[in-house]
């Protein structure tokens, strides 16, 4: 952003004013008056006003004067609710325990993460043999806010260099720095400018990253098209790493992952979040070309592992709910696979360690693990410890023992080990966490959407929570990009359980749990089959007295703050409160931001034909909040860099609501200052920002004190 200038301090004045049309329709509140500019699109015939387009200019001074004076009413108003810091206060306390990762060998070390409790960013410890474990690299003395986070990380194969990722300010624009791993010492130049990547090292010569050019103009909100997968060759400078794929096709998201041996290079091409390409490279010979897998996005497609020259694969070709197959590397067409771990009725997920297949099944969106040798034989079933998501079991092929954790909406994550050869599991890890599950329970229901579809959703709740319709309840959704939606423990979550408050998470279409034909089922022309099944969730949640519409809160991030964005606008008088977090708002123009264009096999944009521009304009949530409606209490939330979803997209969002609601329910926005997406978000503004979103929820809800003592 631009520094601030009297031009700045004079746009503060002007935007501080009260707003007259605000006023009218909002008698508690005086928003900031959000001008409006003449900007028409035509769009096959149809012309579109876009009033409020001058707030995609994140260097503007006007805009940032803009997001201080809606802070200003927003902090204002949170500022007057009694039990924030009550909340505030509860949410530090439950979050102060000592929380450790499963931990990993490299070279001569076991490395783990651990948070103290209130860190901001977890620390990275190592330990030899049976010495004291040190720190090894501690982000949180990266910048004095905690707002420069650790990402991706990745040691040579005889451990003894390590190359990380760092974020700043929550950006998706990352720097890789190479280190030393024993001495602890830099050893190079930081490597810069570099964004969706991996870090895939070839054995301990150097290492493949993935970016885009800098793009003219913002780096935060500028389109970035052409990605590219490079080769950094350790003691060379970064503007000699040669372009290994990318340079002459344009694919928007490009990876590249070397086997556990070294002999190979996999490239994964795609042009958006759903399909893949598929290149070979074999590594052991010198100038070795590229070699074609796969040449068309039909369908996703990984490497699991290698062994020798045969190759192991995940893929969903002609199988939504994926399968392992394997196939020579002499020759690794499609026509060649052959099935190791068929398909089934549930959808997998397979890691790899010690020499072993550990498939993941997700079975109404809860884990079911099986033990497969590599020549497709079934070991064992795991035990696990109960319903709920279970991760990990994913090491080298050496280790005897692995690691994996266990979670749900009552129980917090514990870290368990596991013997792969005898199958015993043995608790590694539980937290000691002020918070006792046994007060609680978590049950998973069914329920149908408009068209029939038969939809789960687990609700979880104090015990003893009475159905008498008053319980304040939080809907949570996503519904997008076949990621699916399985129990975890969340800290938040817990403190609003602690509250009487009821949690409700539905399996909404366009997710993946039931694999590509429940992702496809809420995509582009079915989107509305998403919101549909959302509005059905809250419908069920009110028809079987958890709540009523006075004491439910729909919330959702990015895809989901979208989620929210379109369930409100439809059905305003479903719910009392809307929570749309980083939502993308603008379905007409969220193609041309930054990596916006790859989320079109969902969307579809606007520029497709005249039948998706209808669709998309029919739902887009900026372009349906009508006049003289009254909508919700809601309060969105985003973060100034945010470039991923564009803050644009609220900001748009708020302003039209702040123009055209009337009654008495607020319109807020919060708007974090060096916060991104989400991802590397320190503790601290984590914590502020679920006080301030309970805070007003419970009040909007009628609630002048807290519904349980804390």
């Amino acid at each position: 952003m631009k520094p601030f200038s009297i031009l700045t301090l004079i746009c503060i004045l002007i935007i501080s004013c009260k707003n007259a049309e605000s006023q009218k329709n909002n008698t508690s509140l005086n928003y900031p008056t959000t001008k409006k500019v003449d900007t028409v699109t035509n769009y096959f015939g149809t012309e579109v006003k876009d009033p409020y387009r001058w707030l995609e200019d994140d260097m503007s001074a006007e805009k940032a004067a803009w997001v201080i004076a809606q802070n200003k009413v927003t902090f204002d108003y949170l500022s007057k609710i009694s039990y924030r810091e009550t909340l505030k206060n509860r949410l530090e306390k439950l979050w102060n325990y000592e929380k450790i990762g499963a931990p990993f060998k490299e070279g001569d070390y076991h490395y783990f993460y651990k948070n103290n409790g209130l860190q901001n960013q977890y620390v990275l410890y190592r330990q030899k043999n049976e010495e004291t474990p040190e720190v090894f690299l501690d982000p949180n003395t990266f910048s004095d806010d905690g707002t420069t986070s650790l990402g991706e990380l990745s040691f040579s194969k005889d451990g003894n260099i390590v190359a990380y990722s760092i974020s700043e300010g929550g950006s998706d624009w990352r720097k890789i720095i190479v280190m030393d791993a024993i001495s602890k010492q830099i050893i190079e130049d930081t490597i810069i400018d570099v964004k969706f990547s991996g870090i895939s090292w070839k054995v301990n010569e150097g290492f493949y990253y993935s970016s885009y050019e800098k793009p003219k103009g913002s780096e935060l909100s500028a389109k970035t098209d052409q990605h590219r997968l490079f080769y950094h060759k350790l003691g060379t400078s970064q503007k000699n790493d040669p372009i290994v794929f990318g340079e002459t096709q344009k694919r928007r998201y490009v990876s590249g992952n070397v086997t556990n041996d070294g002999k190979y290079l996999l490239i994964r091409a795609s042009v958006s979040t759903s399909g893949n390409e598929l290149y070979l490279k074999d590594l052991s010979k010198q100038n070795s070309p590229i070699v074609t897998i796969l040449d068309n996005f039909n369908s996703e497609t990984t490497l699991l592992d290698n062994k020798d020259e045969t190759l192991f694969f995940v893929t969903n070709l002609n199988a939504p709910n994926k399968r392992v197959v394997k196939v020579s590397a002499k020759n690794p067409v499609p026509k060649n696979w052959v099935d190791l771990i068929p398909e089934t009725g549930n959808v997998l997920s397979p890691s790899t360690a010690s020499g072993f297949i550990f498939a993941n099944y997700m079975v109404d969106a809860v884990s079911k693990i099986k033990q497969y040798d590599y020549d497709g034989k079934l070991i064992r079933e795991i035990e696990l410890p109960g319903v709920g998501t279970s991760a990990g079991f994913s090491d080298k092929k050496e280790a005897s023992i692995i690691y994996y954790s266990f979670s749900n909406y009552i129980n917090p994550g514990s870290i368990y080990s596991f013997e792969p050869i005898n199958g015993i599991s043995k608790l590694y890890n539980k937290p000691a966490i002020d918070f006792n599950p046994e007060n609680f329970e978590t049950k998973q229901v069914f329920y149908n959407s408009k068209d029939g579809t038969k939809i789960p959703m687990i609700i979880s709740y104090k015990k003893g929570t009475q159905l008498n319709g008053k319980n304040p309840t939080i809907l949570y959704g996503y519904g997008g990009f076949n990621i699916s939606l399985t129990p975890s423990f969340s800290i938040p979550n817990a403190v609003w359980m602690e509250q009487g408050g009821i949690y409700a998470v539905p399996n909404l279409r366009g997710g993946g749990e039931y694999g590509e034909a429940w992702h496809k089922a809420g995509i582009k022309m079915k989107k509305q089959n998403v919101f549909d099944d959302f509005i059905a969730a809250a419908e069920y949640l009110i028809k079987n007295n958890y709540t009523s519409s006075n004491y439910l809160a729909i919330s959702g991030r990015s895809n989901g703050g979208l989620l929210v964005g379109a369930v409100m606008t439809q059905r305003p008088a479903l719910m009392k409160v809307a929570l749309p977090g980083v939502g993308v708002m603008d379905m007409l123009r969220y193609h041309t931001f930054t990596a916006g264009a790859g989320w079109a096999y969902d969307y579809g944009t606007a520029e497709d034909s005249k039948e998706m521009f209808n669709y998309l304009k029919g739902y887009s949530p900026v372009h349906n909040v009508k006049t003289g409606l009254e909508y919700p209490a809601t309060l969105i939330t985003t973060g100034d860099h945010d470039d991923r979803v564009v803050p644009s997209h609220s900001f748009k969002f708020a302003a039209e609501l702040q123009e055209k609601q009337t009654g008495n329910n607020p319109t807020l926005i919060r708007i974090e200052a060096n916060a991104g997406h989400g991802a590397g978000t320190p503790v601290s503004k984590t914590i502020e920002q679920y006080a301030d979103i309970f805070g007003f929820t419970l009040y909007n809800m009628g609630f002048k004190e807290l519904p349980k003592a804390l």
